[in-house]
């Protein structure tokens, strides 16, 4: 009988929970819709559009994870989360080749080191999240009718905590590049006595909050290995179903709408997404004067 409580207070719970996630997605969608329909349906797309469209739509489909799922429907999306965040770190990495004048020696460094992440990535799927003695998915029966799927962790933390580091260097090492980057650039806007350019101050906000963001779910995922209550381990996993398919999409979407909010009158191709990287200076300074 105290099993059965346990089952059903974990079902709960998984209900709760679920019911937030749906929501503040649907949410998320509605506040979002009419910024998609004029930054991405009513224009011309480009490479920005389409890892726009793939982490919206190929998200959407990941954040809500119900118990009463098979294995094969576990692994699935395990591994598609994996290719999602992957995906957050090609966006980052075209913005920091934006920020650095599509610089081709940065770009080829990100790449060089982003490509042992995607392996590693691989290789964490398989080893821990695909070898039944690491994870197994039992079915529990409550009642002849009432039935789920639930996950069981076989082994400790620390060879979670292990892999996520190097996917945490890394994100470190792309937030220190925007940072400098943002640096520079305020450093020869003072010099010149102009106003900072939105777009990069922009661009390396988000850098920022998209490490916190990835640094909190690899430290959530290791986390999902001990032995954590039912309360801990619904919560940590809310976070980790509602905040990714938020952030990442606003990452990109955040920059169009601040483009449409300004008054351009260079456009450069540097994002190749409309937006302006400078504007003439005798321009901007009447601009700023206007402004004070």
């Amino acid at each position: 009988m105290p099993e059965l409580d346990g089952y059903l207070y974990a079902l709960a719970w998984n209900n709760n929970t679920s019911v937030v996630v749906i929501t503040l997605i649907f949410y998320e969608y509605v506040l979002q819709f009419e910024k998609e329909v004029t930054f991405v349906w009513e224009r011309q797309w480009s490479m920005m559009t389409y890892l726009y469209l793939a982490v919206r739509y190929f998200g959407g489909g990941l954040f809500y994870i119900p118990e009463a799922v098979s294995y094969g429907m576990f692994l699935f999306i395990q591994w598609s989360l994996s290719v999602y965040f992957c995906l957050g770190e090609v966006i980052l990495i075209w913005r920091l080749y934006a920020l650095y004048n599509q610089s081709k020696p940065i770009l080829y460094v990100l790449l060089g080191l982003f490509i042992p992440i995607v392996a590693l990535y691989i290789a964490v799927d398989i080893y821990l999240w695909s070898r039944p003695s690491a994870i197994s998915i039992q079915e529990v029966i409550i009642t002849p009718n009432i039935k789920y799927c639930a996950a069981f962790f076989h082994i400790g933390p620390m060879l979670a905590i292990y892999t996520s580091i190097p996917v945490i260097c890394y994100d470190i090492f792309l937030v220190v590049l925007a940072i400098a980057a943002l640096g520079k650039h305020l450093k020869e806007r003072k010099e010149l006595r102009m106003k900072p350019n939105t777009y990069v101050v922009v661009i390396v906000q988000y850098h920022v909050i998209y490490f916190v963001l990835n640094l909190a779910n690899q430290i959530f995922m290791a986390t999902l290995w001990a032995n954590l209550s039912t309360a801990v381990m619904n919560l940590l996993l809310m976070f980790n179903d509602t905040a990714p398919f938020i952030i990442v999409p606003r990452l990109i979407i955040s920059i169009w709408e601040a483009h449409a909010n300004d008054n351009c009158v260079h456009v450069s191709t540097t994002f190749q997404d409309c937006l302006c990287w400078t504007s003439p200076p005798t321009l901007e300074e009447h601009e700023l004067d206007s402004r004070e």
